[in-house]
């Protein structure tokens, strides 16, 4: 018997994504599997139950958990949704255990297996297949609108019969995937852009996109593509630079996030409390509690003359295309274990591995292990 692949209607409150877009479940279908849609699941990103042609609609979340053997999500199940599965069944999304323990001891205690999205080890075989990126690169281009959009003035240069308008100065903190989307945009948008990064090695990156990197001494190369944390004496020197780009910027957008973990503070409230009047800070990081001290995630606030917006879940705004990006990271990395319709892991796969937090009724993961289980003894 094919095995049956659920797409269950995000929960979530503001969240317009849908983990299988129309194309991407046609192609899920050609491997031999029956794919099962929630009947509005894709409305928020304009996906019609209409357009699921080789899907079978159901009409409930209750059903299509009572009839799935794989469930693909965009946000962690909550526990009722855990509780609806069947158990021993399988569930592809992003998890964030760090944040949700509770559902973690509810995916072991049940046998589900899990694979957390967010865990698929950066290595260029695996690209494809990286959640993060493609949804980072989305929240990056939106970031750099937001901002102008808020920005009491235009970005590019302009010659008018009034005269010169002189174009923003925009600086990017952070180059990772979000941060080098931001600044290509504000580009395009006609502005003067400037990127910083702790690891030295994005230098060229940002210089590719035409924009100055800003140096300041410091590099915190870490593992696995991401930054480690700096040192006291590294984090002031880095402020002393950084200070003087902010305060002389237009706008600031921040990146910079460490996943599981509290995002760093970059920006002071006397900083903020410098830079220009009717400056804007799109804090990108505030999902993480964000980078700038007086970011209220989820809220845009102005403090002293300074416009400070923290979004949270902002691929969820541009719904269509980060549907259609993660929808393909799914199928990319479910495909190599789905053989003649059926499930068949290959558990000697790096990818596949590394990707599993519980399995078996235990929690794969260590970090997550340790944290629900606490250390062993």
């Amino acid at each position: 018997m094919p095995i049956r692949l659920g797409v269950p209607k995000e929960t979530q409150e503001g969240e317009r994504r849908v983990a299988l877009v129309p194309a991407v479940a046609d192609r899920f279908a050609r491997l031999g599997v029956e794919v099962l849609v929630e009947t509005g699941a894709g409305a928020g990103s304009y996906y019609p139950d209409s357009s699921y042609t080789g899907a079978t609609i159901v009409g409930s979340a209750a059903e299509l958990y009572r009839q799935a053997d794989l469930i693909v999500k965009v946000q962690p199940p909550t526990e009722e949704e855990i509780g609806q599965m069947k158990e021993g069944a399988v569930i592809a999304g992003m998890m964030m255990p760090h944040r949700f323990p509770e559902r973690v001891k509810l995916l072991r205690d049940r046998k589900i297996l899990c694979f957390a999205m967010e865990l698929v080890p950066r290595i260029s075989r695996a690209q494809s297949m990286d959640v993060l990126s493609s949804q980072a690169a989305v929240a990056g281009y939106k970031a750099a609108l937001m901002a102008a959009d808020r920005r009491g003035g235009f970005f590019p240069m302009l010659t008018t019969a009034a005269g010169t308008i002189r174009p923003a100065k925009v600086l990017v903190i952070g180059a990772g995937v979000a941060g080098l989307q931001a600044i290509a945009t504000a580009r395009r948008l006609g502005a003067m852009v400037e990127g910083y990064d702790v690891r030295g090695a994005t230098k060229e990156q940002v210089e590719s996109l035409g924009a100055k990197f800003v140096d300041t001494g410091v590099s915190a190369e870490g593992s696995g593509g991401y930054a480690r944390e700096l040192t006291d004496e590294e984090k002031q020197q880095q402020q002393g630079v950084l200070e003087k780009h902010i305060i002389a910027a237009d706008v600031v957008i921040t990146t910079a996030a460490i996943p599981g973990r509290p995002a760093p503070k970059i920006i002071s409230k006397a900083v903020v409390e410098q830079m220009k009047p009717g400056a804007v800070i799109i804090d990108l990081a505030s999902e993480g509690g964000g980078n700038c001290e007086v970011t209220e995630p989820g809220k845009q606030i102005v403090h002293g003359d300074t416009i400070v917006y923290g979004p949270l879940n902002v691929p969820s705004e541009l719904a269509v295309h980060a549907s259609e990006m993660y929808a393909k990271n799914l199928l990319n990395f479910l495909t190599p274990m789905i053989k003649d319709g059926e499930f068949q892991p290959d558990w000697n796969d790096e990818v596949i591995a590394d990707s599993t937090l519980t399995r078996d009724g235990e929690i794969k993961h260590a970090p997550t292990r340790e944290l629900v289980e606490g250390k062993a003894s």
